[in-house]
């Protein structure tokens, strides 16, 4: 698919369309409270790491949103176990304290339902990664969440994020994607993202009854809800896989 690549510092007209472009994500993935207050921030307080791709007819088909952080400042140094939603929180911390960053974090590549299969993810991560090339990174980091991961939620993510095909290229296909463009795997971040809601929300988001207490299964998770229907609430946490893409 033909696709035309640009950041929103140089087209900030399209920064509606690119918001409202439509998504795959799971509802209760849009319900995590960090990603709530900071990655709609991206586009708007760092244009210049949001980039996104037009057709030919001009319509935004895919987007790839990214933060630059400082992984060398005191207290940090190892990528975090909390992963996504640390990272948005030390970028954001970074920017309001104007600490220089050092690392660039891919943050999500975002492809429109009719697009998907065209092999745009892989366009995006490149796009993604020349852009911090050209802005004097030496290095991206990737909180990934593996495209296949929901078909086995049970299985733990230290097992799944390792598992090969005989030619030695990582199972899952968007881990294989990353690892195709050069990265490697760094290690889980077995809590990446959390998201807490009452048993309604739950209810609401999924159209399951949430009346057991304990692992339920839900559609697109990569790991069960834990369900506590006498307390009234369940959570979800989210294990990432930590790539990283050496410039």
């Amino acid at each position: 698919m033909d696709v035309q690549v640009s950041s929103l510092a140089d087209r900030p007209e399209r920064l509606a369309a690119v918001l409202e472009m439509a998504d795959s994500w799971p509802e209760f993935v849009t319900h995590d409270p960090v990603g709530t207050a900071h990655y709609g921030r991206i586009p708007v307080e760092l244009p210049a790491y949001a980039l996104f791709a037009e057709d030919e007819h001009g319509e935004v088909v895919a987007h790839a949103f990214s933060v630059p952080f400082a992984l060398a400042a005191e207290g940090r140094g190892a990528l975090p176990a909390r992963g996504w939603d640390q990272i948005l929180l030390w970028a954001f911390a970074d920017l309001r304290r104007d600490t220089r960053p050092d690392t660039v974090c891919a943050i999500a590549v975002v492809i429109a339902p009719h697009a998907q299969g065209r092999g745009l993810s892989a366009v995006m991560l490149s796009a993604l990664r020349d852009n911090a090339r050209a802005r004097g990174f030496a290095e991206v980091v990737a909180p990934v969440r593996p495209s296949a991961k929901h078909l086995e939620p049970r299985t733990p993510m230290t097992e799944y994020a390792h598992r090969l095909r005989p030619d030695g290229l990582p199972h899952d296909p968007w881990l294989r994607v990353h690892a195709r463009a050069g990265a490697t795997v760094d290690s889980v971040a077995p809590a990446s993202m959390t998201v807490a809601a009452s048993l309604e929300e739950w209810r609401r988001w999924t159209g399951l009854p949430f009346d057991t207490r304990g692992a339920v299964e839900v559609p697109g998770a990569l790991s069960p809800v834990h369900c506590e229907p006498e307390r009234g609430y369940a959570v979800y946490v989210e294990p990432n896989v930590w790539m990283r893409h050496r410039l």
